[in-house]
């Protein structure tokens, strides 16, 4: 191919497989075909600058990658900007920063003030205005559906023929303590799954899966979670369990042993949710599974994608983000840097561009690739389904119908 200027996805994976291609050959810088292998990573570089911005982080970012850094907690940041509430209220971007708080901030934290300094951006989340909360309608949940799922077990009476009071009912036992249902149900609501149409249901769901996160953790089956956690390396020792036969089962053991609930909770119809990455009212993450897909490389995705979520953009209480991890890339900012993520924890970035898969996919080399790295086929051969856009590809290796099996409490008959 003659190098010129990219201007569509196909010319760029194009470019960037004919890279590969003139990369393991190893060639002198001086020649014909070194001048070309310049040329077109200038070509590639410019494009990805133009459509894969990476932006300086807003304040409130800066401030949340340097409490997982250092595995602070909100209450941490008392010292610094003067109370409880006052935390909250920055973080969940309802109070700016004082020259007081910025100060304090860049002293105790090293955060440079000119971050501190910049506006507070709204990426990802809804303008101050639409985050308060509105009044609930009780009679829009789907309770036949909540009731398929086993939502009202064990409830209590209700009045049969006045739906809108089962779900008031099933509300009232996620918030026994009075918190306000609407508040917190609502609350940071956010992700592909979000319509007009799924609202209620997945307001339902969500709360379902706190729930039932709650539930586990005051019987004693989750740690108490302190942030920092989540890194690069916890990432990588997830990704690593996908190579062992019982792989599924022990990380979902591995995340909740750091004090995450992972939920496993089919969705609602409707919803088409694959996902949810949660933060519960004392701090505490929860990832929430519905195995809407019932394949191995899915499963793997979505977890890290979930995690993802939980180390970058959790912040507030109630914050949640309800994820359709469709076969096509995200628009919205932060559902493309935890795709992003969750590809490199997967399948490192420098691993996929020098192997062979890059340039030509086969069953042999997505093989070769998996046992190098020592991951489950399915994962690679999801990657290879990804960026080629061909998603009729190597189905047999996916692992299709082997993980909703695992949760027989889950997936049974109703």
């Amino acid at each position: 191919m003659n190098p010129k200027v990219i201007k569509s996805d196909n010319e760029y994976r194009e470019s960037r497989s004919e890279i590969e291609r003139l990369a393991v050959m190893d060639i002198s810088p001086d020649t014909e075909d070194g001048a070309r292998l310049e040329l077109l990573a200038l070509l590639v570089e410019e494009y990805e600058k133009r459509h894969f911005p990476f932006e300086a982080p807003d304040p409130i970012e800066a401030i949340q990658f340097r409490m997982n850094e250092q595995g602070l907690r909100q209450s941490d940041l008392v010292p610094y900007l003067g109370s409880r509430s006052r935390v909250s209220e920055v973080l969940a971007r309802k109070r700016p920063l004082t020259v007081q708080m910025i100060r304090e901030l860049s002293r105790g934290l090293g955060i440079p003030a000119d971050l501190l300094l910049a506006p507070i951006g709204s990426e990802g989340a809804r303008p101050l205005e639409e985050t308060t909360p509105q009044p609930i309608d009780w009679s829009k949940f789907p309770v036949s559906e909540m009731a398929r799922h086993g939502y009202f077990t064990d409830i209590g009476s209700v009045k049969p023929k006045v739906p809108a009071h089962l779900a008031q009912k099933f509300f009232s036992r996620v918030f026994p303590t009075g918190q306000p249902a609407s508040s917190f149900a609502r609350r940071g609501l956010r992700g592909e799954a979000v319509t007009s149409k799924s609202e209620y249901a997945l307001l339902a769901w969500k709360a379902r899966v706190v729930f039932l996160a709650r539930r586990r953790k005051l019987d004693g089956e989750i740690p108490p979670y302190h942030s920092g956690y989540v890194d690069q390396t916890f990432l990588q020792q997830v990704v690593g369990l996908s190579w062992h036969p019982n792989g599924i089962r022990l990380a979902r053991q591995l995340v909740e042993g750091i004090g995450i609930p992972v939920v496993v909770e089919s969705h609602l119809l409707g919803t088409h949710l694959d996902g949810a990455a949660i933060l519960d009212e004392d701090g505490t993450p929860i990832i929430g599974l519905t195995l809407r897909m019932d394949r191995v490389d899915h499963f793997w995705f979505t977890l890290l994608h979930e995690l993802a979520h939980v180390s970058k953009h959790l912040s507030a209480p109630g914050d949640s983000y309800m994820d359709r991890l469709e076969d096509k890339e995200s628009t919205e900012a932060a559902e493309l840097e935890a795709n992003r993520i969750a590809r490199d924890a997967l399948v490192p970035r420098a691993v996929w561009r020098r192997s062979e898969i890059a340039i030509a996919s086969t069953r042999e080399r997505i093989l070769k690739v998996a046992a190098e790295l020592k991951i489950h086929p399915a994962i690679v051969a999801g990657r290879v389904r990804r960026e080629t856009g061909d998603f009729t590809a190597f189905g047999d290796l996916l692992g299709q119908n082997e993980v909703q099996r695992l949760f027989p409490d889950v997936f049974f008959e109703r």
